[in-house]
């Protein structure tokens, strides 16, 4: 499962902090971020994610996915477990108002990964000299045998496919945030800002994993077979 900003798995980034699971399949995850004061809107995100995620592997019958060490700890944890969403599970919080659900901003997360996933397909191909002209050009099913063809490629479709930009084999590799081509005469500009996206992401996500190491230690994650 995908941070949603940081679009990357919360395993890789060290955010799942224990789990267990039982003969019985019952799974339960105990989840921590890099400060006590991480957003509560992507806090609840990232928890909500997570329980969709290990409740839809075949076998588990009951799942338990808990934020620790945040601010707003209570509100997420008895939200996500209650299906409530996160207008509601905020409702009466001293710790701030949720004013809208958070699907605006979950689309906004996935087109920022879509737009940073366009510079990490395009890459080997600038590196290899395609340009501008073939690059408008492309589409994504050209790219399959090339040296883009690698896992980037069918990251950024999910990523398309998620917010209804075209991810099929008939559409161009190079896509505005409304679905419409880059012209040739646009491809400099928008690779470039497909570069800052791409890096404002790993950065943020570096950025992220050294509080964790300073606020956790090298404390590695606890598992367990069953409780």
């Amino acid at each position: 499962m995908l941070d949603p900003e940081l679009d990357e798995p919360i395993t890789e980034l060290d955010f799942v902090e224990s789990w267990s699971v039982s003969p019985a399949g019952e799974v339960v995850v105990g989840l921590r971020l890099p400060t006590f004061f991480c957003a509560p809107n992507f806090s609840f995100l990232m928890v909500a994610d997570a329980y969709d995620a290990v409740t839809a592997v075949p076998g588990v019958t009951r799942a338990e996915v808990t934020l620790a060490d945040h601010h707003a700890s209570d509100e997420i944890n008895g939200g996500v477990a209650a299906h409530a969403g996160f207008v509601k599970s905020f409702e009466g919080s001293i710790n701030g108002q949720a004013a809208a659900e958070l699907d605006e901003l979950r689309h906004t997360f996935l087109a920022k990964a879509a737009l940073a996933g366009q510079d990490r397909v395009a890459r080997p191909l600038v590196d290899a000299g395609r340009g501008p002209d073939e690059l408008a050009g492309l589409t994504l099913g050209e790219l399959v045998g090339t040296e883009a063809d690698t896992e980037e490629l069918t990251r950024m479709r999910t990523r398309r496919r998620a917010i209804g930009l075209p991810a099929g084999d008939d559409a161009p590799l190079l896509v505005h945030s409304d679905g419409t081509a880059v012209t040739v005469e646009q491809v400099p500009l928008h690779l470039r800002r497909a570069r800052l996206q791409r890096v404002g992401i790993e950065t943020n996500g570096e950025y992220c994993k050294g509080l964790l190491k300073i606020r956790y230690g090298d404390k590695a994650p606890a598992a367990a077979a069953g409780h």
